[in-house]
């Protein structure tokens, strides 16, 4: 099983972690994705994309809500779905998403997802705010173009419904 605790230390580390949970999913799997803007989601999905095997660049699906990437190995589509500026469940099922034949991501989809299926893999990406950022006054005008550190993410993975029990 997946299920459990993980420290992701970068986007690379995302990135592979994506890979991994991959192998783990088969044609009509959802994947609900929460955190944070920056968490890590879009980095994660562009991993599950490469370990599913899929055509073409993952990119957040923002502004068309649903982007559809055909396998390039036989395997089930990656369906990634922006639902942010969904409303209602009735919206998402609107999309008229291949729930049965692909592996669909959904981002910010909680209160959504249950209501259209009884089975998905939960992935929430924790994000820490403000950890190593200097304080306020302590840059120097010299230091103008500081970069804040790359945090590492804590990440929660849970099954729920009969699929992942």
């Amino acid at each position: 099983m997946i299920e459990g605790d993980f420290e992701i230390a970068d986007p690379e580390a995302m990135h592979a972690f994506g890979i991994g949970i991959a192998s783990s999913l088969r044609a009509g799997d959802v994947v609900l994705l929460s955190g944070d803007l920056g968490a890590g989601k879009t980095t994660f999905t562009r991993g599950l994309g490469e370990g599913l095997g899929i055509r073409g660049p993952v990119t957040s699906p923002t502004f068309v809500l649903a982007r559809t990437h055909p396998s390039l190995v036989g395997g089930p589509a990656l369906v990634h779905v922006d639902a942010y500026r969904l409303g209602s469940a009735l919206e998402l099922d609107d999309l008229d998403i291949d729930f049965a034949h692909s592996v669909v991501v959904v981002e910010w989809g909680a209160g959504l997802i249950d209501v259209l299926t009884d089975s998905y893999l939960a992935i929430d990406i924790d994000r820490p705010h403000g950890a190593g950022v200097p304080a306020e006054g302590e840059i120097e005008a010299d230091d103008a173009e500081v970069e804040a550190p790359i945090e590492p993410r804590r990440v929660r993975v849970e099954g729920v419904g009969p699929r992942w029990r």
